[in-house]
């Protein structure tokens, strides 16, 4: 299991989403002295219930935790226990229940970028979201916030060796859509109702070439108008959501 540091979540609804999970290992509740937001009070009173130290500080240390991050009066520091390593990938795969969906994001970049995919992954029902380690964004508070609070519920696989983890998903029975705008298929004509792993690259550069030589078959979204590409985020809720209606069809 990936070892596991302690961190803050910043913000109303990652905290909120961590309390209500129970995937987070809450060690403590800041909130600042001044705070009087309902919210906040609330979230306040749950931790409580749940044996959570609270403690009060100034608006100035939180903006100092927070480091700028607009933190609505409260912080948590926590131990994730929804991050996994590379060692624990096969038990994961081996309690997914029903047809699994994973999604695998191959050097995103922006933070702002991985928060958006993970929210849209939690949303399509994704059951894994594996990321490298290196070349990366992490989930840093800028990526956690973004995701607003799913970072805190979906199971994330931090890896080393992507192009190993693709093969292990290949011998799962997983098969690997890469999405890439040179494919020649588009999204609409492929079936994506069996086991699946989706592959999104990194900004800008897309998929790197031993990922699009693992993936079994790629797939592009059509596009009619002049851009010639959608960011990562956007394009990522646009491929999870029609496996979510070819599914549900």
């Amino acid at each position: 299991m990936a070892e596991k540091k302690l961190q803050w979540l910043i913000g109303i609804h990652p905290v909120s989403s961590a309390l209500a999970s129970g995937k987070q290992g809450i060690s403590r509740l800041v909130l600042a002295k001044e705070a009087h937001n309902p919210r906040v009070l609330e979230l306040e009173e749950l931790a409580r219930k749940q044996g959570i130290k609270v403690e009060r500080s100034s608006r100035r240390e939180l903006d100092r935790i927070s480091e700028g991050e607009r933190h609505q009066d409260v912080l948590a520091e926590v131990a994730a226990t929804n991050t996994w390593a590379e060692s624990d990938l096969p038990a994961l795969l081996n309690r997914i229940e029903g047809t699994p969906l994973i999604l695998v994001l191959d050097g995103v970049q922006d933070p702002h970028n991985l928060g958006a995919c993970l929210r849209t992954a939690e949303a399509a029902g994704v059951h894994l979201v594996i990321v490298p380690k290196d070349k990366s964004a992490s989930l840093t508070p800028v990526a956690r916030r973004a995701a607003a609070g799913a970072a805190e519920v979906l199971d994330i696989v931090v890896i080393t060796n992507l192009a190993r983890v693709l093969r292990l998903l290949k011998d799962s029975g997983i098969w690997l859509a890469g999405a890439a705008d040179e494919a020649d298929q588009e999204i609409y004509q492929a079936d994506l109702k069996g086991p699946l792993a989706l592959v999104m690259g990194s900004e800008g550069k897309g998929l790197r070439r031993l990922t699009v030589e693992l993936c079994d078959f790629q797939l592009r979204i059509p596009m009619a108008g002049s851009v010639s590409s959608l960011n990562v985020s956007v394009a990522t809720g646009v491929c999870l959501f029609e496996i979510i209606r070819q599914r549900s069809a």
